[in-house]
């Protein structure tokens, strides 16, 4: 595998200051004076980068960090792969804007995607996560005619004003009113927090009652999007048979499902795209984040005879940047070239039991698939306990991990780490997480 770590990295993680080091907090004092009040990590990893590669970052300090965060599962196959610059680099010397004209990359990488999603689809190209959930469900409104899209509590999918009302979270609603309230949210099955005895199948049986009813739903509904594993909601895993009894659904009443890969997709929980665990075809498919290794790029995949939609449906000016595509290539030629998969299912389940080990009465549940990772914090029995993630994090960086949280109350820890984490070091980071988590 190509990863081109230097002796450094293989050594991490190297703590020489205490971070914050002064060179750190030197830099965020300046982006500070410099830029909005409003940016968020630098309240959680009071570090400055110097640079990344592979599995691990390194702050102007000269601290070496294990990388367990991968820019929100961006970066899936590590920072600086060569494979991956390698590819962009050639792209650099053609073009690196286009408008929809066809490139030589833009017609491979489309090739290479859709032959990837497991049924016959089309591809429009957006720019964003957001904006790809935005043409998404403009995609069901128009195909169908009908307006009302059936969301999930906790879940996460933009907070533009298109995708506000789509998001679960209530908290970032209050920043903006106006957003599209043609949703309706129903419970995620969330097993760790669920107040049904039979948590998958009564969610599903009451959305069957909701769309069959013509007082409630029933004859207005355009699509329902769900995220196959929960991201910002917690890193929730629903029971098995979810996703399919949500294709069957859709089905039954002639909707469209579609699945926001935007932080599952790409290799992350061991299949190319998480639907896979479970055998089903969506109808449209909301791709972003790994897709472009760091480049801003994403795309709808949608089922073909729904390739109906007028010119200039849905239009931007970077779509489909030719450099985000070389990568996107790349990443998928990398996974099946490597076969990297395998790996994350086996290591991801390696994890899982190494976490299983810790004895702490915060520690409520340990849940993931692949390599996405949630650790839940509670006290007082089940109480979500949100100080407990800041204490986590604080303390993993100190140690030269870095770790971040998610969860609808902020209180789980959510493990990324890149695809092609070298075991040894991904053992270190579980070590250093485990004796963090004991003694809490």
């Amino acid at each position: 595998m190509e990863e081109n770590f230097d002796a450094s990295v293989l050594e991490a993680p190297i703590i020489n200051v205490i971070p914050p080091g002064p060179k750190s907090l030197k830099l965020l004092k300046d982006q500070e004076e410099y830029e909005t009040s409003a940016v968020n990590y630098p309240k959680y990893f009071k570090i400055a980068i110097d640079k990344a590669q592979g599995s691990t970052i390194t702050d102007v300090d000269g601290n070496v960090y294990i990388d367990l965060v991968t820019g929100i599962s961006v970066v899936n196959l590590g920072h600086n792969n060569p494979f991956i610059r390698r590819r962009v680099q050639e792209q650099l010397e053609k073009v690196w804007h286009t408008l929809e004209i066809p490139t030589e990359i833009r017609v491979n990488f489309s090739k290479k995607l859709l032959s990837t999603l497991g049924f016959k689809a089309k591809l429009l190209f957006t720019t964003t996560g957001a904006d790809a959930v935005e043409a998404a469900v403009k995609i069901a409104r128009y195909v169908t005619g009908k307006k009302t899209i059936i969301a999930f509590e906790g879940s996460y999918h933009g907070i533009t004003a298109g995708t506000l009302g789509l998001t679960g979270a209530n908290r970032f609603k209050e920043f903006n009113p106006f957003f599209d309230d043609r949703v309706v949210k129903f419970p995620y099955p969330y097993p760790y927090r669920c107040p049904f005895k039979d948590c998958l199948n009564e969610i599903l049986r009451l959305l069957d009652y909701a769309m069959s009813n013509p007082g409630y739903l029933g004859g207005d509904v355009a699509g329902i999007l769900v995220e196959p594993i929960q991201g910002e909601g917690g890193y929730v895993v629903p029971p098995k048979g979810f996703l399919k009894g949500l294709k069957e659904l859709a089905e039954k009443y002639s909707v469209p499902l579609i699945v926001d890969e935007v932080q599952t997709g790409v290799g992350r929980t061991g299949k190319m795209w998480a639907y896979q665990w479970e055998n089903i075809e969506p109808d449209i498919v909301v791709i972003s984040k790994a897709i472009g290794e760091g480049i801003p790029v994403s795309m709808v995949g949608y089922r073909e005879e729904f390739n109906k939609l007028p010119t200039g449906f849905h239009l931007g000016t970077y779509r489909g940047n030719p450099l985000g595509l070389a990568a996107g290539l790349a990443s998928l030629e990398f996974i099946e070239k490597y076969n990297i998969l395998p790996r994350v299912e086996r290591l991801g389940k390696k994890i899982l039991e190494e976490l299983s080990e810790v004895e702490n009465s915060h520690v409520g549940d340990i849940r993931g698939l692949g390599f996405m990772i949630g650790i839940e914090l509670v006290r007082n029995g089940n109480e979500p306990w949100s100080e407990g993630t800041k204490i986590v994090i604080e303390e993993a960086l100190k140690r030269g991990l870095l770790v971040y949280k998610a969860g609808r109350w902020d209180n789980v820890i959510r493990l990324m780490p890149p695809l092609t984490i070298p075991e040894p070091l991904l053992n270190k980071a579980v070590e250093i997480l485990k004796r963090i988590l004991n003694s809490i």
